[in-house]
């Protein structure tokens, strides 16, 4: 049986399909979305209270590497075996270098479940990756488009680092490793208490999007839809990878697998439709968002552990 809280998200996706007047209103799921980000944010950080080490730094800067290889190595895929555009190819590899808040949430909610030890820098792993992705993305389309690369640059940075998401993330890590699990449990604890209640209402509105993004499906995307399939698989290798390389413990190892199997469709669509406005934002969406979120939640996050195991 898939963890519970998928099943919020096949009863979304499942509800949209047949078209039922079900909908979250829209301050409802701006609210969730907030207290999802702190609550991660938060629980990272109090796990990290009083454990920060120099092994810490060591595995940013593996993290870091494969937020910067992961888009560069799909580029050239999406571009001559896909097919796609220079633009959408270069689009597409930012979303899939980057990752999806919505698909660690899920996988941290699996390792707590089966009681997978997990370490608290794994929200760090989360922050990592959702930069170098975009900023590749947008250094090789400056390289077709030099006459404006300064200022886009700086927009994009200054536009990635104030992103809510990554203030609420970085945010709550940093207020949660200060005061740790005891210091202002009056705030952490309802918040801590309540994130399978949150992420099972998080999950039914993706659902009701996902819905949306798939009756746009049409034939001639097949080698898209194949590879918002395949991908998430063949990425995961290389989370699962470095975690055999700095020797995570299993929740670890898992979470960070899922990170590089999945795709962003909150922060990437924002960033690169002010980036790179040739490229097609529909077809990113129908892809990370129709596509390998849905696999990731429904197949992938339990497919990842079984591999893990057999490692």
């Amino acid at each position: 049986m898939p963890d519970i809280v998928a099943m919020f998200f096949v009863l979304g996706v499942v509800s949209g399909l047949m078209k039922s007047d079900l909908n979250l209103p829209k301050a409802a799921y701006e609210t969730l979305s907030l207290l999802l980000m702190l609550t991660i944010g938060l629980k990272g950080g109090m796990a990290l209270h009083g454990n920060l080490s120099l092994g810490l730094l060591q595995e940013a800067l593996v993290v870091l590497v494969l937020g910067f290889a992961i888009p560069l190595l799909l580029i050239p895929i999406l571009r001559y075996i896909v097919g796609l555009s220079d633009a959408n190819a270069i689009s597409i590899a930012a979303h899939y270098g980057s990752v999806s808040a919505g698909t660690f949430a899920v996988a941290l909610a699996y390792t707590m479940t089966h009681q997978l030890e997990t370490a608290g820098q794994v929200t760090l792993y989360l922050v990592l990756l959702e930069l170098p992705a975009l900023l590749v993305a947008l250094g090789l389309y400056q390289m077709k488009n030099s006459a404006r690369g300064e200022f886009r640059l700086m927009h994009l940075v200054h536009e990635t680092f104030t992103n809510r998401s990554v203030v609420l993330l970085v945010g709550g890590l940093l207020i949660g490793a200060l005061y740790g699990y005891d210091e202002g449990s009056q705030v952490t604890l309802l918040l801590t208490s309540s994130f399978a209640v949150v992420l099972a209402l998080f999950l039914l509105e993706m659902g009701l999007v996902a819905s949306e993004t798939l009756r746009k499906v049409r034939w001639e995307d097949w080698r898209l839809l194949s590879f918002a399939v395949i991908a998430p698989v063949c990425l995961s290798f290389f989370g699962i990878a470095a975690a055999h390389l700095l020797g995570l413990a299993e929740g670890t190892a898992l979470i960070l697998a899922a990170l590089t199997a999945s795709a962003s469709y909150i922060a990437a669509p924002v960033a690169i439709r002010h980036a790179i406005p040739e490229a097609d934002i529909g077809l990113a969406m129908l892809a990370s968002l129709g596509l390998t979120f849905p696999f990731n939640v429904l197949i992938g996050i339990p497919l990842y552990h079984q591999i893990l195991q057999w490692i």
